[in-house]
This record gives C-alpha cells, structure tokens and sequence, in this order.
C-alpha cells in the first residue's frame, strides 16, 4: 500500500492518512480482510509521528473500516462508503479553493464546464 502525504495541505496530517486509506481502499489497492502495516511502520514510510498514524487508524476504525485485533495487528473490516470517499475529496478540493480565493459558486462552475465537456466526449 503506497501512500502520500501532501505537505502543503493545511489539513491535519492524520486526516490526510485516513483519507489516503479510504482512498486506497475505494480503489480496491487494499481490501476487506487485508492487514495494513502496523502504525510505527506507516508512520515510517510517511515521515511522521508514530501516534499521527495511529491517531487516522483509529478514526477509521471508530468509523468502522477497520478492525484492531491484539496480536493480528490492523485489518480492513469494510470499504467506506463511497460518499464517504468523495464527501473527502470535495472537502478537500473546496479548502483548496478558499486558498486560491475561489468562492464556492465559482468550483460549482468549473465543475459543470468539466462535466458538460466529459459528457461531449461520449
């Protein structure tokens, strides 16, 4: 499982781990019953706080996605639900946005155009 961080994202960096978790897991990379690397591990790879990574894999299992088990270390034990996963994502497109000093109206639109030129191409 490869995960990135984005280091010029304002958001709380364990945010940005339980969204790329969700993620990875909505994109089928990880799946129900798949164990992830133990938190020290994660942290590792991503360049953080020990407790930053375990602080998202508890939120994701207080949401439900994952399971803790003493000696089985952590599991996937569903996929979010997928508007779960774009509710993140639109989240994070908008704070992105506010930081450009687009209004909201104004993604909405740029979303249609982007919509409307997809549906073009069909």
């Amino acid at each position: 499982m490869l995960l990135t961080l984005d280091l010029n994202d304002p958001r709380p960096l364990h945010e940005q781990i339980a969204e790329a978790v969700r993620r990875a897991i909505a994109l089928g990379d990880v799946r129900p019953g798949d164990r992830l690397p133990p938190a020290r591990d994660l942290a590792a790879a991503l360049g953080v706080n020990t407790n930053t990574a375990l602080r998202a894999l508890r939120e994701l299992r207080d949401e439900g996605v994952l399971e803790f088990r003493r000696g089985r270390g952590v599991s996937v034990l569903r996929a979010p639900e997928p508007r779960e996963v774009l509710r993140d994502r639109v989240t994070a497109l908008l704070e992105e946005a506010e930081r450009y000093g687009y209004r909201v109206d104004e993604v909405i639109e740029i979303v249609r155009e982007l919509a409307e030129a997809k549906e073009g191409r069909r």
